[in-house]
């Protein structure tokens, strides 16, 4: 029945009732004979119009548009056709006028957008990771109000510019840094690649934005600032509290969710007949295994009997993960630490202070931070200067025995 079918496409001017000189520009298409007209809302001089052509004839700049802009019409609605053709879809005058327009292809909305992946990844994404998204989704609809004066935009609208626009948007925020700013415009990323994998969009026009971090230093304890900590005398019971589990993550190296979700069935006897750590990060589900050292071991023994986590299966007394760096905060002001201390520096600090540094492999610490990849543990051994100079001198060591063993055999042979 295909084979048998006819499509064509032919242009032609209507005049303006009230304005004879100028008329209206169309394209008609002819399927198996039947026709049906496209206003292409383009308004030209009758004079101008060569009908046998097709085209406006002369060489001036409103010519050459409009001989594009039917250029431009004849080959897309060509491939209109051509399309209703492959997709095995009925081909009528009516069907590739709506293909053309767009009008039979449901348009979804940046709203729509959002709500579905809410829907699809809540239970998918961490609550944390969902809570993120949230904040980048309520920036992106208050960008839309205060930029674009409207609600809602439809997904094919959002180009380039819309993408510079929102991060310019973010940038005069009040207390976004440039870090914070990539991260929502990485989320919304995200969320437009989602849109183009759906194939609610043909282009992603998010694509060719780079993502600009700015290296921020990591901040970890070293030896004597950690033994500081842990020697201070708090006179809030809560400051020792938090010392206590912050002290059990810098000799365990286990995030704060980790940290907090530790029950009695992640104490396992290991292979060296030890106390260990069997766990999961809550981040990416890897499996973690975590000899107990002594430093840690000790801490747990204090909180077993403490009321908050008596009768339960729970391990250390966690408060939330903002009380918590609300009161290291107050810790450091108290030993007179000038850094920024989080939950997440006693992570640094185990990678770097208490593994690296006293010699263990960076191998062995990756599996014990549980990363997947070796590339991520080796940030923490460029900033270990101790590791280097212990490095180094086991160079000069080396290099010094090697010179040693050749004057030995030179005197050897003399």
């Amino acid at each position: 029945m295909r084979t048998s079918q006819t499509f064509s496409i032919s242009f032609f001017i209507r005049k303006k009732k009230k304005q004879p000189a100028l008329a209206l520009l169309y394209a008609r298409i002819t399927v198996n004979g039947k026709s049906l007209e496209i206003s292409l809302k383009r308004t030209i001089p009758v004079d101008k119009w060569n009908q046998s052509a097709s085209k406006l004839t002369g060489n001036t700049s409103e010519s050459r548009q409009i001989n594009k802009k039917i250029d431009e019409t004849k080959a897309q609605l060509y491939k209109t056709y051509d399309s209703l053709l492959k997709e095995g879809l009925l081909v009528t005058t009516q069907t590739v006028k709506a293909r053309y327009l767009g009008s039979d292809q449901q348009h979804y909305t940046l709203t729509y957008l959002i709500n579905y992946h809410k829907e699809k990844m809540d239970k998918v994404l961490k609550y944390g990771t969902m809570k993120n998204y949230t904040t980048t989704e309520n920036y992106l609809k208050d960008y839309l109000k205060a930029q674009h004066h409207t609600s809602d935009v439809y997904l094919k609208q959002i180009d380039y510019q819309f993408t510079l626009g929102f991060e310019s948007y973010l940038r005069v925020l009040p207390g976004l840094q440039n870090n914070g700013v990539m991260k929502h415009m990485e989320r919304f990323k995200k969320l437009m690649r989602l849109a183009e994998h759906l194939d609610w969009i043909e282009k992603n026009p998010t694509k060719r934005f780079k993502l600009r971090f700015d290296q921020v230093d990591m901040v970890y304890l070293n030896k004597t600032e950690l033994e500081k900590i842990k020697n201070e005398e708090f006179e809030k019971p809560v400051l020792t509290i938090n010392r206590d589990i912050f002290v059990f993550a810098c000799y365990t190296g286990l995030a704060y969710a980790d940290a907090k979700a530790l029950n009695k069935n992640n104490l396992q006897i290991g292979v060296d007949g030890n106390k260990w750590i069997y766990t999961r990060r809550s981040k990416t589900n890897t499996a973690v295994r975590v000899p107990l050292l002594a430093e840690a071991e000790r801490i747990l023994k204090r909180y077993k009997t403490h009321p908050k986590i008596d009768g339960t299966e729970k391990l250390l007394p966690v408060y939330s993960n903002q009380k918590t760096n609300q009161y290291l905060k107050e810790i450091a002001k108290e030993v007179k630490i000038k850094k920024q201390l989080s939950f997440h520096t006693a992570r640094h600090t185990f990678a770097t202070t208490i593994t690296l540094a006293n010699g263990v492999p960076i191998e062995t610490v990756s599996k014990l931070l549980g990363h997947t990849k070796l590339s991520t543990t080796q940030i923490y051994a460029r900033v270990i200067d101790s590791k280097i100079s212990n490095d180094i001198d086991n160079l000069r060591e080396k290099l010094n025995d090697e010179k040693t063993e050749m004057v030995t055999d030179r005197t050897f042979y003399l």
